[in-house]
């Protein structure tokens, strides 16, 4: 079984595990072809015109937004098979052979250990959770099966998720128990996912990528490098691919859902890092008003401040014409006092 760790940015991946071959319609259980008849009413739906209202498509569209919204680890969690009592055995004999396959110059292999252990323990308690909410909700929908000619969606929707949920739980518990009981799979740097990774840095559409001479492997360092210094010393979360490339990747290894998975991926840490960005930049233009040093005059309004001003001066006159008086009356009384000598 192939795994492919992909990294979207220096500070996150993507695990995908390669599809095993598609069991013969005689062979699939009773979840295999439930699965396969949604997919093909899905797609089905998504063509259908015909619907009154073109609800159909409609429902489609607002449904493929959501599925974006789903994060792309549980996406990746989901394309591990579930952990069956054959494969914990083949696991525990060692007949079962894994290997992860990532760009090595993009992820060094000491980290790989680190993150597959990550991507496999993190997410277990959030989708256990999830499920089990899932399941709750579900009875509270049936109401909406009254409602005429469209199906219950409601329903359909969370036992979904149920599903969803359900299965990056087994492919985070099959990848953990490979973990502990068979040690780390064969790393297997690879010098193609090198090359892909480097064009997409180097050129900015794919048709130029392909257009374009296959990076060196000097090119390839270089690059890597720069993408190094960019991190600032690890402190900074910096993208390594980009959305069109998932394509070039998928196509180098005849995995074409892989496509799909990638530019999900890479759209989600983009608006993440985006939205980290400007949350820090929001935060240092706060800094720089409230570190000056300000009075409170310095803050009132000006035609305030030149009223108050204004009061200042008057003040300062009376004071001063006060003092006047009191010296005139002074030099009155001395005089007066002269004359009675």
């Amino acid at each position: 079984m192939r795994l492919f760790l992909l990294p979207i940015s220096t500070r996150r991946s993507l695990l995908y595990c390669e599809k095993l071959h598609e069991k013969p319609a005689s062979e699939r259980n009773l979840l295999d072809k439930l699965t396969v008849k949604a997919n093909e009413t899905w797609a089905a739906w998504e063509k259908d015109e015909k619907a009154i209202g073109s609800w159909k498509k409609k429902v489609t569209y607002y449904g493929n937004q959501a599925l974006k919204r789903i994060p792309y680890e549980e996406w990746g969690l989901k394309t591990i098979p579930a952990l069956t009592a054959r494969r914990k055995k083949a696991i525990l004999e060692g007949r079962e052979k894994y290997e992860v396959i990532f760009p090595g110059l993009y992820m060094r292999e000491e980290k790989v250990p680190e993150t597959l252990k990550k991507l496999a323990l993190d997410r277990q308690a959030v989708h256990r959770r999830r499920l089990i909410w899932s399941i709750v909700i579900m009875p509270f929908t049936a109401p909406f099966m009254l409602v005429p000619v469209i199906p219950n969606l409601p329903f359909f929707y969370v036992l979904y998720r149920a599903f969803s949920h359900w299965k990056a739980l087994s492919g985070s518990k099959h990848l953990e128990f490979l973990l502990k009981n068979n040690g780390l799979p064969t790393l297997n740097p690879s010098s193609v996912l090198d090359e892909v990774y480097t064009a997409g840095l180097m050129y900015p559409t794919r048709e130029i990528s392909r257009a374009a001479p296959r990076p060196t492997r000097e090119e390839a360092e270089k690059v890597a490098k720069v993408v190094e210094q960019q991190t600032n010393g690890g402190t900074e979360d910096v993208m390594v691919l980009q959305r069109w490339n998932g394509k070039l990747i998928a196509e180098q290894f005849k995995l074409p859902d892989m496509e799909v998975e990638i530019e999900r991926a890479v759209e989600q840490v983009e608006k993440s890092i985006k939205a980290k960005e400007e949350l820090i930049e929001e935060k240092l233009e706060l800094e720089k008003a409230t570190q000056t040093e300000q009075t409170a005059k310095d803050v009132l309004p000006q035609d305030v401040v030149k009223a108050a001003h204004r009061a200042d001066l008057v003040e300062n006159e009376i004071h001063e014409k006060a003092e006047e008086v009191g010296k005139e009356k002074k030099e009155t009384s001395r005089s007066a006092e002269d004359k009675v000598m």
